[in-house]
């Protein structure tokens, strides 16, 4: 056997151009068990998506050949990334398919191409490049809109009374879904009169203040503009605990553009993270996010997709808000001697929050909590992932997905639900009509 055969070593090949990472080893650690395929929840109710085996590391393996393209599907992948955590050999199932999708939506973009046509005097050509990249425009264009939530949620947040008037009239519900494919069946949440950032400013920003017990806040979007009743509660109950609350400049973690393929707009939201969030670390703070997602890809999207200064200190001190609290603080201890007014729960852990290693946290923690019964509806997905559920043709097959988890919930004693992830509450909300609370609310309930 020659030098070269029995060396480890190898040369990376090159396969989706978005990035520069080499994922041979993780195909290579495939064996086709199909675990991931018989984990998702896209692949049981969906007969035309091959599933994560094939989006990953077949797909991978196919691109090595000349000329393959990445197959239409990928764009079927919801992002639960559940499979990352059914796979028994550890295979980077989601970073495959986050950058498989980067590609394929890079690919699908004409603008540039026909003007290199036309500086090269080939207008025929120029107008083919058009009529071909016009099909399937205003799904990408729809893709866009909701992958870029926090652009248009900034906007309402200006004049929130209209925007929640103007977003859930009947008519204009059917208007987005005839001309965008934006689901009519779903009402719009609710933006909130006042944000969180807002708030903060308003309030004067910390009340406490700690140099030794210092945390950075990373609201997300949906506690800004939707739901600020969760920053606030997160700010609460960690000043109740001696922290010194930073709240750092901040943009979309990026979650809705990973999902639809859109890396070079999450790479521009990352940069701002990274260099506020690493700057806060620098200064002793820890990272906590009050939306599992959010922490998901600060901890493993972002150093799986993008090579940033600072990236793998911003990875390695995020955090979950209650994860932090029950690694730093004597939380059960606290919970054993506060009661709350007697309430019930039904629990819904998101799939990023088990990707986390944290789904079962919110049953244990309030197991001696005197008042509150919280009871687990099961580790089914709820089927909307995020944007995935928003689109029209994809909302029947959300609703199948979490059928599941709606008839647990409501053969639970408790008629109010609860969730770490925002759009979790959302579906766990159409489809039961339970008001839907966030773990970070009963700790503000039980101890501030």
């Amino acid at each position: 056997m020659s030098d070269a055969d029995s060396t480890d070593e190898f040369e990376p090949v090159e396969v989706f151009e978005t990035t520069d990472m080499d994922l041979r080893s993780g195909s290579d650690d495939c064996y086709k068990c199909s675990t991931c395929d018989t984990s998702c929840p896209v692949a049981e109710v969906d007969d035309e998506f091959p599933g994560p085996k094939f989006q990953g590391p077949e797909q991978w393996r196919l691109k090595r050949k000349e000329g393959h393209e990445i197959d239409d599907s990928i764009t079927g992948c919801s992002n639960c990334m559940r499979c990352d955590d059914a796979c028994p050999s550890s295979v980077p199932l989601s970073q495959m398919h986050n950058t498989a999708r980067g590609e394929y939506v890079e690919s699908q973009r004409f603008g540039r191409e026909a003007l290199a046509a036309l500086r090269q005097g080939e207008p025929r050509e120029a107008l083919e490049i058009v009529r071909n990249g016009t099909d399937g425009l205003v799904e990408r264009v729809r893709n866009r809109v909701l992958a870029n939530y926090r652009t248009s949620a900034w906007l309402a947040s200006k004049v929130p009374w209209l925007a929640n008037r103007a977003m859930n009239f009947g008519p204009a519900r059917w208007l987005m879904e005839a001309t965008l494919g934006v689901t009519k069946e779903r009402e719009f949440p609710a933006f909130a009169d006042q944000t969180f950032r807002e708030w903060w400013v308003e309030r004067g920003g910390a009340h406490v203040g700690n140099p030794d017990k210092q945390v950075a806040y990373f609201h997300g979007c949906y506690s800004n503009f939707n739901t600020p009743e969760v920053a606030k509660a997160m700010v609460h109950v960690f000043e109740e605990f001696g922290y010194e609350v930073l709240v750092p400049p901040q943009k979309c973690s990026g979650t809705p553009m990973f999902a639809n393929g859109m890396l070079g707009d999450a790479r521009r939201h990352a940069e701002t993270n990274v260099e506020n969030l690493a700057a806060a670390i620098d200064g002793g703070a820890d990272i906590v996010a009050s939306c599992t997602s959010c922490s998901m890809a600060l901890r493993q999207e972002y150093p799986e997709l993008f090579d940033l200064d600072g990236i793998d200190s911003v990875a390695a001190h995020t955090y979950e808000a209650v994860e932090y609290l029950r690694l730093h603080e004597d939380l059960e201890g606290e919970l054993a001697a506060a009661e709350v007014d007697a309430s019930e729960f039904a629990y819904h852990a998101p799939c990023h929050a088990r990707n986390q290693g944290i789904d079962r946290q919110a049953i244990e923690l309030f197991s001696d909590l005197d008042g509150a019964t919280v009871e687990d509806v099961g580790d089914s997905c709820s089927g909307i992932s995020g944007t995935y559920g928003w689109k029209e043709e994809k909302y029947d097959y959300s609703m199948e997905i979490g059928e599941e988890m709606f008839e647990h919930m409501e053969s639970a004693d408790g008629e109010t639900g609860m969730t770490e992830c925002p759009t979790c509450a959302m579906q766990m909300e159409h489809g039961t009509g339970y008001e839907i609370s966030h773990p970070l609310e009963l700790l503000e309930e039980a101890l501030v």
